[in-house]
């Protein structure tokens, strides 16, 4: 059997070798959108094409032709759209679900083959690395089980992709909400929490909470009018 896997984020590296060790699948990894093709894919014949995550568009004609399964981080369709890690955290809501869904036409819309239960505790790193465990375990179980994708069932909740300026720790209301904007954001790829200070751009990472107090590590460097824009 044959499978593909489409990722670009590093906590998603070592996921091959684990899955094929662990089922009878060969996986082939795509992890530039230009090679996100149906050509391509016919090439592979895969049974199925798997988005641990993926923040790219899907041409219709591939999501048409093979069996795409989307992996999104909210209990769908509560939170469908963009960002959903940042947007449950700032919601102050600490666990949610990893849904498995076919993609289709409209966002994060499609039938759901199973939902898993994800701890929103740490930081935005250590949240995508076990995120990255338990997509494991559901592909596994997607390949052994085969479940029928069933329809999403409820009224759905859009979330809203956040921009690289929300960012911006002044927006913060409380040490509480300055902690959660700084761990929510603190992962590779991602713009980091800042402020803002005559020339200079701090950015926050690495964020403990004490009682009265937060402790971070900051990087500080200079900006032009462009960061600001």
């Amino acid at each position: 059997m044959q499978a593909v896997l489409v990722s670009a984020r590093p906590w998603n590296k070592g996921m091959i070798q684990n899955l094929e060790a662990r089922t009878s699948c060969s996986f082939t990894l795509i992890s530039d959108p230009r090679d996100l093709t149906v050509e391509r894919l016919s090439s592979i014949a895969p049974q199925f094409v798997f988005f641990p995550h993926w923040s790219h568009r899907i041409d219709e004609a591939v999501y048409k032709k093979f069996e795409c399964v989307m992996f999104h981080m909210t209990d769908l369709p509560f939170g469908r759209g963009g960002s959903p890690l940042q947007n449950l955290i700032v919601r102050g809501i600490q666990e949610t679900k990893i849904s498995a869904f076919r993609c289709v036409e409209e966002m994060d819309a499609g039938p759901i083959y199973l939902k898993k239960p994800l701890s929103l505790h740490g930081s935005a790193g250590e949240i995508y690395l076990r995120a990255a465990h338990i997509i494991e375990e559901m592909i596994v179980e997607i390949l052994s089980t085969r479940p029928m994708p069933q329809p999403q069932v409820g009224e759905p909740t859009i979330f809203k992709r956040r921009r690289p300026e929300d960012s911006n720790l002044s927006a913060a209301r409380s040490l509480e909400e300055a902690f959660d904007m700084i761990r929510m954001l603190d992962a590779e790829g991602y713009p980091h929490a800042f402020l803002d200070v005559g020339r200079f751009r701090l950015e926050f990472t690495g964020a403990s909470q004490q009682t009265d107090e937060i402790a971070a590590d900051v990087r500080i460097r200079l900006v032009d009018k462009s960061d600001k824009e």
